[in-house]
């Protein structure tokens, strides 16, 4: 691909919005697994009613008391953030990974299906989100090291997302309650496996997205290149 077709092809891609967009939304849903932490917490020093836990077996429930619905709630806002979250992330993926294509000129190494199949495909989603964010970094910058960032957000991600308790989990929200009266730390420590992939995937973000914006710029001349990355100024 000429030279000139790159700077066209890139004209359309900002990276850099992106890129904050995709952080902030992770920032915010490490700050969300934060509160869930924190009522769990609550949970645990309040102790379990006398009447037993919220899922008493057999379809029965009890009526929550108020410490238990707000729970309910906290979980429930804390899934929508980590939805947008997911979107923006996604979106931000997906943009990195194009630009990253049009910068080397060559095709990635994983299919664009995989950016989405890739979280949910059992045995593949242990390491295929990883992989393409790892590719476009080194079509980017292929005399880099990859930053340190995103394999710690990986590691952290893979001990929140399969510790049994972390984003997903089989249990009900009822459950979970009868854990945190049980035994807190578990909860705990798949809470803070998450936020702790939250803030190193938002540092990820932050380093792949700097690392196009530059050679973006590289490519394109500082004027472009930041009208190419959606903003006005250095």
């Amino acid at each position: 691909m000429g030279e000139g077709a790159v700077r066209e092809r890139l004209g359309d891609r900002p990276v850099r919005t992106a890129g904050w967009l995709a952080g902030g939304a992770l920032l915010a849903a490490g700050a969300a697994w934060t509160v869930r932490g924190a009522w769990e917490i609550r949970l645990a020093v309040a102790g379990e009613p006398a009447s037993g836990p919220p899922d008493q077996g057999e379809g029965v429930h009890r009526p929550l008391n108020g410490l238990e619905d707000s729970y309910h709630l906290v979980t429930s806002l804390g899934g929508g953030v980590a939805f947008v979250c997911a979107l923006l992330f996604l979106a931000w993926l997906w943009r990195v990974r194009d630009n990253a294509r049009v910068l080397s000129g060559r095709a990635p190494k994983y299919l664009g299906i995989w950016v989405y199949l890739g979280w949910i495909v059992p045995v593949v989603n242990l390491w295929f989100p990883r992989g393409i964010v790892a590719d476009a970094f080194r079509a980017t910058a292929p005399e880099r090291k990859l930053p340190v960032s995103v394999n710690v957000w990986w590691a952290l991600w893979l001990i929140g997302m399969f510790g049994g308790v972390g984003l997903v989990s089989r249990d009900s929200t009822d459950e979970i309650i009868a854990r945190a009266y049980e035994e807190v730390w578990p909860l705990l420590g798949a809470d803070a496996a998450v936020v702790g992939a939250a803030v190193a995937g938002a540092l990820a973000v932050r380093a792949v997205t700097a690392a196009q914006v530059e050679r973006i710029r590289g490519v394109r001349g500082p004027g472009a290149a930041a009208e190419s990355v959606g903003v006005t100024g250095g």
